[in-house]
């Protein structure tokens, strides 16, 4: 069966190509999945531009030196070598920048599976697990591209709040986050406005986004990146969400000693992430940037509090998000991949309005 990926250059994220591949037939006890949509959004660049460090480009197999960009979606069975699934059913999950993805199920319940494909085995299991929309409890068909364009990076926010909460903060008064148009960083803000409301949230953003950032109402305070050295000393923390080594130096530098936790999550910045974005290698006054891998949070999230519990109150945060976000972001739709791999373009070159949600259907 010919089906169509957009690969990218691991050296060269701007170089993406449209290619038809022919995907064999399908495996014993495995499932062939057709992509119905995806959203594009600051994550997937994450995934891109750290796509060696954590394994990223590992998930979807493609050409010597080329990858594959995972994106967060909805896709239905076209043909099935497994008793538990039939062709027509609809899942939601981790699925690449292509037309087509064949799983083989395990660990298969009336609500879930996990990927068993051997190559995705060494990844982290959040990664590798899919949702049977039938009997999925988050699932709401009509807030499905909500799902899409919000979901996976809210539970980021969610767990980086839980983690903070759990540290008390590190004994900071506000939490200032980069990017803060950023959906991860709205996701935090939702979060810490719900269950911390005595540490003041101070969004960082551009000039061009302020009164998209003032707009969701999520923050106590918006300042422009050339606005940094006014802020208020006094015990902070910082989440840096963009990646760009200058921002975080020039908050490291103005708090200093009062600085008591430097966050590294993303990177949307991608031109300026530098030695002392992502990689934390300049040296900074006040404390070590330290790199938040959700996975491996999220693993320890469910550990700690247990499937039920973790899950009622990862809902119970996400529908408030979702009524705090509500009309916040235009969702656009588009269809076929070419338009896939130009929004990737756009978004990685940061010229993607953050009051568009974009959804892929290819």
């Amino acid at each position: 069966m010919i089906i169509q990926q957009v690969h990218v250059r691991k050296d060269d994220l701007t170089q993406a190509t449209l290619v038809d591949v022919d995907n064999g037939a399908l495996a014993e006890g495995a499932v062939r999945l057709a992509v119905e949509s995806f959203s594009i959004t600051s994550n997937n660049i994450t995934y891109a531009v750290v796509g060696d460090g954590f394994g990223y480009w590992n998930f979807f197999p493609a050409p010597e030196g080329k990858g594959i960009v995972p994106m967060w979606g909805h896709a239905k069975v076209v043909e099935s070598n497994s008793a538990d699934f039939s062709v027509g059913e609809r899942v939601y999950g981790y699925l690449p920048m292509a037309s087509h993805l064949d799983v083989v199920p395990g660990n298969v319940s009336a609500s879930s599976f996990v990927d068993t494909t051997d190559y995705r085995q060494p990844m982290s299991p959040i990664y590798n697990q899919y949702s049977r929309l039938a009997a999925d409890p988050e699932h709401d068909a009509s807030k499905e591209a909500e799902r899409m364009i919000f979901g996976p990076l809210f539970k980021t926010g969610f767990l980086i709040e839980y983690f903070m909460r759990s540290e008390n903060w590190f004994e900071g008064e506000k939490v200032i986050l980069t990017s803060a148009s950023s959906k991860t960083a709205m996701g935090l803000a939702s979060v810490a406005k719900l269950l911390s409301p005595n540490v003041k949230r101070i969004g960082l953003t551009s000039a061009r986004n302020v009164d998209f950032v003032e707009g969701t109402g999520l923050y106590n305070k918006v300042v422009t990146y050339g606005e940094i050295g006014r802020l208020p000393i006094a015990p902070t923390v910082v989440v840096d969400f963009a990646g760009n080594a200058d921002v975080l130096a020039k908050v490291h530098e103005h708090f200093s000693n009062t600085l008591k936790y430097s966050c590294l999550v993303g990177a949307t910045h991608i031109d300026d992430r530098g030695e002392g974005g992502m990689n934390a290698n300049r040296r900074l006054p006040g404390p070590k940037p330290t790199l938040f891998f959700a996975p491996d949070h999220a693993v320890a999230f469910f550990k700690e509090l247990g499937p039920a519990e973790g899950g009622k109150r990862l809902a119970q945060a996400w529908h408030q998000f979702l009524t705090e976000a509500d009309g916040t972001v235009a969702i656009e739709k588009h269809s076929g991949l070419e338009a896939a791999r130009t929004t990737y373009l756009e978004m990685l070159g940061g010229n993607v309005d953050p009051a568009k949600g974009i959804v892929i259907e290819p």
